[in-house]
């Protein structure tokens, strides 16, 4: 079996040396020495000095909103996992969605002006795939109708724009460390903002709203991670640049195998250096893509339609005509990509696809 995906694995002796330091100590959550050297470890890496850990990054997403006290409408995007409106629905405000550029299948900044009401508190954008949105355009939008920014850089690890980390833009920006991630920590999150008030609030939040043992600064709630996810992202962050290294290889491997093929691939937003944390494809049609997934399950090969469906479709939300996220939700899948996926397994992908298409 090839699956779409495997998390990376380190040496297991490193991680249990770190293991065997939390034995002796017996402290095991509550903002541990592992936690907190994590935290600085990716202050390093990220050179970014403002940012918490929590348990996961749905949960980054929910303390971000409740953080900038953020009420009524919320504009975001139809084409991101379902966290990115779930988290927007779960804190009681209601999502209005914006279709998506074709090219880049991030929200269309084109086409979020038009959306704003007077009931609209923000704009929840998500840097799919770990391609940067337009965030000049969207932060320029933010400021003329004075609105909060969340980026969901949930796939964004390693991925800069304007050669810094896409994690240092919006009034909030967050990211997930769960082990299907290029970078993880078993489970996780992390929560940035440069304004320091806010941080302040999320330091209190992600732990019930404790200020020392007795007293209590605000509502709050359990947000924090434990010292046995960290000694795992602490172990992960070492191989980090390894681990890129090689899904850039493998992903160009990919390009050349498809070159000259009808298929077509997200274009990358200028100013982006992007990650290669996934290799999605769009095919002509849905039943191309029907056919091909097929072709790749018979073959023992999961891939995955990853986005699909679009956001705007699900049960609870308001059902929103996005032409553009439907079509390319119809349209895309992501194929395997992880470190120990193989030149042959790649080509053996390859054959497969191409025979169908």
């Amino acid at each position: 079996m090839i699956p779409v995906t495997k998390p990376y694995l380190p040496k297991k002796e490193k991680v249990f040396k770190l293991l065997d330091g939390v034995w002796a100590r017996n402290w095991l959550t509550n903002n541990g020495p592992l936690v907190q050297e994590f935290e600085r470890r990716l202050k390093s890496h990220l050179k970014l000095e403002n940012l918490v850990y929590v348990n996961n990054g749905t949960m980054a997403l929910q303390l971000a909103i409740k953080a900038l006290d953020l009420k009524g409408e919320i504009i975001t995007t139809p084409f991101s996992y379902v966290a990115t409106t779930s988290s927007i629905v779960w804190e009681g405000c209601k999502p209005v969605f914006v279709d998506i550029d074709k090219q880049t299948l991030n929200i269309d900044p084109n086409k979020i002006e038009k959306s704003i009401t007077d009931k609209t508190s923000a704009i929840l954008a998500t840097h799919c795939f770990g391609n940067a949105c337009d965030i000049n355009a969207i932060d320029n939008i933010a400021k003329k109708h004075n609105l909060k920014v969340i980026y969901d850089a949930a796939h964004c690890f390693n991925t800069l724009y304007k050669g810094v980390s896409v994690f240092g833009f919006g009034d909030i920006s967050i990211t997930s460390l769960h082990a299907t991630k290029l970078m993880h920590s078993v489970e996780g999150g992390i929560v940035f903002s440069e304004n320091l008030n806010v941080l302040k609030r999320l330091n209190y939040m992600r732990n019930f709203g404790h200020d020392g043992f007795e007293n209590f600064n605000g509502v709050g709630i359990n947000g924090k991670n434990s010292e046995f996810h960290s000694a795992m992202g602490l172990c992960v962050l070492e191989d980090i640049d390894q681990i890129s290294s090689k899904r850039k290889q493998q992903s160009e491997f990919y390009d050349e195998l498809f070159a000259g093929l009808n298929i077509e691939k997200q274009k990358m937003q200028e100013k982006c250096s992007y990650n290669h944390a996934y290799y999605p494809v769009l095919f002509s049609n849905e039943k191309v893509l029907l056919r091909v997934k097929k072709a790749l399950e018979d073959n023992m090969i999961s891939p995955r339609r990853y986005f699909y469906p679009s956001l705007s479709s699900l049960d609870y939300v308001t059902k929103t005509a996005t032409p553009i996220s439907d079509s390319c939700a119809s349209r895309i899948l992501c194929l395997p990509l992880y470190h120990e996926l193989t030149l042959e397994q790649q080509k053996l992908i390859s054959r497969i696809i191409i025979s169908v298409v």
